[in-house]
């Protein structure tokens, strides 16, 4: 069973919340992928927010761009946590999207993350699945130390082929 919804207004949105999708099948939690736009489908977003505790699920990601209503509706009606990606837009750049977001009302809490952080919502939606769940706090352990031995190599490189070099090979 799902717990995690992937949800976007368009499919233009895929790009940027693959992200989120592809980090999820790393940590093996397992998701549902949605495209519902709450402006020009309110009824059925309204019936997938309503059901989506019952379909088991725990956590919502919500990308959204432009006026950015997605994630700001699903917490409306979902009563367990909604995590909101600002889309990069062409007219602002996802600063609008982000705006939207993050100023939600008292009462009315979304997480959010940077603009097109589609990934980071998906580690941040395991890391409040791992509250109750010992084996992904432990695979998130274990990425958060491949992180660090990513850095560590890339500063030996830096060291061993100098400054130069290494940029030449980015």
């Amino acid at each position: 069973m799902s717990k995690v919804s992937i949800v976007m207004g368009s499919d233009s949105d895929l790009p940027v919340m693959s992200k989120a999708a592809k980090m999820l099948e790393d940590f093996g939690i397992e998701y549902e992928t949605r495209v519902i736009s709450a402006h020009r489908e309110p009824d059925i977003f309204v019936d997938y927010a309503r059901s989506a505790e019952e379909r088991g699920i725990e956590v919502i990601i919500a990308g959204a761009g432009g006026a950015a209503h997605l994630p700001g509706m699903c917490a409306a009606i979902f009563n367990l946590p909604v995590i909101g990606v600002p889309i990069h837009t062409k007219a602002l750049g996802g600063v609008d999207s982000l705006y939207s977001i993050v100023q939600m009302p008292s009462g009315i809490p979304v997480a959010t993350v940077a603009i097109d952080g589609a990934a980071n919502a998906a580690i941040l939606a395991a890391k409040m699945l791992s509250i109750s769940d010992k084996e992904l706090r432990g695979k998130l352990a274990k990425y958060k130390e491949e992180l660090k031995d990513q850095v560590a190599a890339k500063d030996a490189k830096l060291g061993k082929e100098g400054y130069g070099e290494y940029l030449k090979q980015m």
